[in-house]
C-alpha cells in the first residue's frame, strides 16, 4: 500500500525540490566550512523538513517514514553533507517523541524548532545517583552538533559498579563541550565533532532505555500514538545512514549525465562521450542498481509501516530483510558511484566538481557502523536457520 502523504508533507517535498539548486550551489562552501552553515540549516528548516517526524502535539506532521526518507534522499542529491546531517538531526525528533513527556517539554516546551544531534556509540556512561545519573564520556562523530541545541548520547547505566542497562541520555547544550576535530576526506561539511561530557547530572526523565524501545514500552508512546513511532529502531536508525548515500548516488548520476553530455574524449580522436557505447552500458548498469537500492530500502519501510497501521506486529523476518537490504542499498549505491566516477574521465577529479565530492562523501558514509554489511548478512542468515540473531541493529 503506497504512502498517503498529507498536504503538509507534500508541500515539504515541493519546497525541498525548489531548494535543491541553492544547496548544490552551496555544497563546496559547506565542505570548506567543515560544518553545515547556519544559513543552510535555516533554509532546510524553512521547508518544514524537521517537522516531518515531529509529533503533532509539538507542531509537527508525524508523517510516514517513507516520506521522511524521500525528503532526505532528495536533499542528498544536491549536497551529501547537508543530506546526511538533515537526516540524522531530523530523525532525532522521532527519537525524542519516545522519551517521557517531561523530556519533550524540556526540549520543545518553549521552542519547537530546537534541534538535536547525537552519538549513540557507548563512549561514556551514566552512574546512578539520586534522582538520575552522573554522565561522563567523550562521544565522537556527532554530525550536525554545531547547529543543535541538545545532544543524545548512548551508553550503559552503571549501578553498584556494574552495567544494568543500555540507554540514551538527553543533554542540553549548556552541559557539554564540542571538540573541533573533524578534519576528514569525505562528508567534510557534516561537522561530526566530538561531544565532551564531564560529571553532568541527567534527571531520570531524560533517559530512555533501548530495551524499552525494542519492547514497545517507551514512555512517549502514551501520548505520541501515531503509527510512525512504533517503527522498529533497527529499521529507522540504519535507514537514516543509508538513505543519504543513495541520494548521493542519484546526485552523482545526474552530474555524470550532464558531464558526459558535454565531454569530448581527446584520447579517442575527439569522440563525444555520449556517443561511446561502453559509456552507455555503464550508465545503464549504474542507473539500475541505484533504483534497486532505493526501491528495496523504501519498500521495506513501507511494508513495515503498513503492518503497523493495520495494528499488526512487524515480524523479525521482515526486520532482518530490511536490515539486509539497507546495507545492500549502501553497497549498490557506492558501487554505482564508483562506476560513474571511473567513467567520468580526469576532469571529474578537479576540486569543486560534484562527482568527486559525492564519491568522497559516499565512501565516508560507508564506514558508519550501520553499514557493516557482513554483520547484517550474518544476522539474516542466523534468522533463516533459527539461530540467535547477534545484531543489535534489527
Amino acid at each position: 500500500m503506497a504512502a498517503q502523504r498529507s498536504e503538509a508533507a507534500q508541500q515539504v517535498l515541493d519546497k525541498i525540490d525548489a531548494l535543491l539548486p541553492e544547496l548544490a550551489a552551496r555544497a563546496q562552501s559547506t565542505e570548506d566550512a567543515r560544518r553545515i552553515p547556519d544559513e543552510v540549516a535555516t533554509l532546510v528548516e524553512e521547508t518544514g523538513f524537521f517537522k516531518l517526524l515531529q509529533p503533532e502535539q509539538w507542531g509537527g506532521y508525524q508523517t510516514d517514514p517513507v516520506t521522511f526518507y524521500e525528503a532526505v534522499r532528495r536533499l542528498a542529491t544536491a549536497c551529501g553533507s547537508t543530506g546526511w546531517v538533515a537526516g540524522i538531526v531530523g530523525v532525532h525528533n522521532w527519537h525524542l517523541a519516545l522519551f517521557s513527556q517531561q523530556a519533550q517539554e524540556d526540549v520543545w516546551g518553549e521552542d519547537t524548532s530546537v534541534r538535536i544531534s547525537s552519538s549513540y556509540a557507548p563512549m561514556g556512561m551514566g552512574e546512578v545517583v539520586e534522582g538520575g545519573y552522573k554522565v561522563n564520556g567523550s562521544w565522537a562523530w556527532s554530525s550536525g552538533c554545531d547547529i543543535a541545541d541538545w545532544v543524545v548520547v548512548g551508553g550503559p547505566v552503571i549501578k553498584d559498579g556494574k552495567p544494568v542497562d543500555f540507554v540514551s541520555f538527553l543533554i542540553p547544550r549548556s552541559d557539554y563541550n564540542i571538540k573541533d576535530v573533524w578534519n576528514v576526506v569525505g562528508l567534510r561539511g557534516t561537522g561530526s565533532n566530538t561531544i565532551e561530557v564531564k560529571d553532568v547530572f541527567v534527571p531520570t526523565h531524560r533517559m530512555l532505555s533501548f530495551r524499552a524501545m525494542s519492547m514497545g514500552e517507551a514512555p512517549g508512546l502514551e501520548k505520541n500514538t501515531a503509527p510512525v513511532y512504533k517503527m522498529p529502531w533497527g529499521t529507522i536508525h540504519p535507514s537514516t545512514i543509508s538513505t543519504p548515500i543513495v541520494g548521493m548516488a542519484y546526485g552523482t548520476y545526474t552530474a555524470h549525465v550532464e558531464h558526459q553530455g558535454k565531454r569530448v574524449r581527446a584520447a579517442y580522436a575527439g569522440e563525444k562521450a555520449k556517443d561511446d557505447p561502453f559509456s552507455k552500458v555503464r550508465l545503464a548498469a549504474a542507473a539500475s542498481d541505484i533504483d534497486a537500492a532505493w526501491r528495496q530500502l523504501s519498500g521495506n519501510l513501507q511494508d513495515e509501516y503498513d503492518l503497523i497501521v493495520a495494528g499488526e506486529e512487524v515480524p523479525m523476518e521482515l526486520r532482518l530483510a530490511a536490515r539486509r537490504d539497507q546495507v545492500r542499498a549502501t553497497g549498490r549505491a557506492i558501487d554505482s558511484i564508483d562506476l560513474l566516477f571511473e567513467n567520468s574521465g580526469a576532469h571529474a577529479l578537479e576540486n569543486g566538481t560534484p562527482i568527486q565530492r559525492f564519491w568522497r562523501d559516499a565512501h565516508a558514509g560507508r564506514v558508519h557502523a550501520a553499514n557493516d554489511a557482513e554483520r547484517a548478512y550474518v544476522a539474516f542468515g542466523n534468522g533463516e536457520f533459527g539461530l540467535p540473531i547477534g545484531d543489535t541493529m534489527v
